[in-house]
């Protein structure tokens, strides 16, 4: 299945150095060699890879590459001076493409600065909006059950699916979160993702959980830090601009892997919401400019809206995720006209849009999402 970036990361590749960054096995290998394709003399390399590494270490590719792409590259120390190096001093010809399943700022690489030498394209699960032009367009169950990482999403069988599932969170804890940072209590870090599964779409008490894993509430955000910078989870922050004094603090966790959410339909669906806003948010950041993000508003009193998109810190629109109720959100409707804002409440399936008021209005969650992208 060809991903929608193809095309925008090709045009980048003739102007600077590309990141693709994401979660593991959301298809960054398999698009990067897609590209390789483009180009008449690439070069793949896997830091991961023994004899790879060598030749990563002695930059010992051909003067012809004119493609030169290094997954993996965040494992290796100093990796920020070494591609610095490799860019500054590479012939015109050559193009230079970097895959990682971590956060490119958040890893303890100190001192050099990459500004201005790279474009950062975010590769995420397959969302309705990707697969709008494809035999699964109509099958939202599909990634409720399975979630949007390909592998699973394609699979034969839910229960092929579900020993993917198995194999894959056991792979992110016993190696991608050791290869991270050295973790003494794996059993913590365990606890806090069973934990989070539970309370998706709730917002978090450090103090609360700490309690609960039986580690300090300091250890709790660093651990959680750690699975947000591998693309485990991803927080929602409350949007404080305008409403600020009477909101509170705590984020809200979601899953890029909508399948390792607790098996509750409810839960599952605001999950999936979460992931195709946060990669309409990621589009508009990447391919055009924009500082746009994805937060949530709640009220000490408990009124909450699930979602509302913000550009330039100003709310765009708020959006309510309700599985089934047809009944419009109160707070969704309290929030609209205080705040005089655009509201949307999703829900599983409805047969048609109802507008109920010039603010509010409900819509089928497969149509609204299939439309939410700004990549044609």
């Amino acid at each position: 299945m060809r991903r929608i970036q193809s095309d925008y990361i090709l045009k980048d590749l003739a102007k600077k150095m590309v990141f693709i960054v994401g979660p593991r096995q959301a298809g960054k290998t398999w698009l990067a060699k897609e590209i390789t394709k483009s180009f008449q003399h690439p070069v793949y390399l896997n830091y991961d890879r023994r004899e790879d590494r060598a030749i990563i270490q002695s930059e010992a590719w051909l003067e012809s590459t004119n493609l030169l792409v290094i997954d993996e590259l965040h494992k290796m120390p100093n990796w920020k001076q070494y591609i610095k190096g490799v860019f500054d001093t590479k012939p015109q010809h050559m193009a230079i493409l970097v895959t990682g399943s971590a956060r490119l700022d958040t890893f303890k690489s100190a001192g050099e600065s990459l500004a201005g030498r790279y474009f950062v394209h975010h590769l995420l699960p397959l969302s309705p909006a990707e697969l709008r032009n494809t035999s699964y367009t109509q099958d939202l169950n599909r990634l409720l059950r399975r979630g949007g990482f390909p592998e699973p999403f394609l699979a034969d069988a839910d229960e092929t699916a579900d020993r993917w599932r198995l194999q894959y969170v056991n792979g992110l804890i016993r190696e991608d979160i050791l290869d991270f940072e050295q973790i003494h209590n794996l059993r913590a870090i365990q606890l806090i993702l069973d934990l989070l599964r539970d309370r998706v779409g709730s917002p978090i008490s450090y103090a609360s959980m700490a309690g609960d894993v039986g580690v300090s509430p300091s250890t709790v955000r660093k651990y959680l830090q750690i699975l947000e910078a591998l693309y485990i989870v991803f927080r929602v922050s409350p949007f404080t601009k305008n409403i600020a004094r009477s909101l509170l603090k705590e984020p809200k966790i979601y899953f890029f892997d909508t399948g390792m959410v607790a098996n509750e339909p409810g839960k599952r669906f605001e999950n999936l919401v979460a992931t195709c806003l946060l990669k309409y948010v990621y589009e508009r950041n990447d391919y055009l400019g924009q500082r746009a993000t994805l937060q949530y508003l709640r009220t000490k009193e408990g009124k909450e809206v699930d979602f509302c998109i913000a550009k330039d810190n100003t709310i765009e629109y708020l959006l309510e995720a309700k599985y089934a109720n047809k009944n419009i959100d109160p707070a969704l409707k309290f929030f609209s006209e205080k705040y005089k804002l655009k509201a949307i409440q999703l829900v599983q399936e409805t047969k048609r849009e109802c507008k109920i008021n010039e603010l509010v209005t409900l819509q089928d969650a497969r149509v609204f999402l299939e439309e939410l992208s700004i990549l044609k």
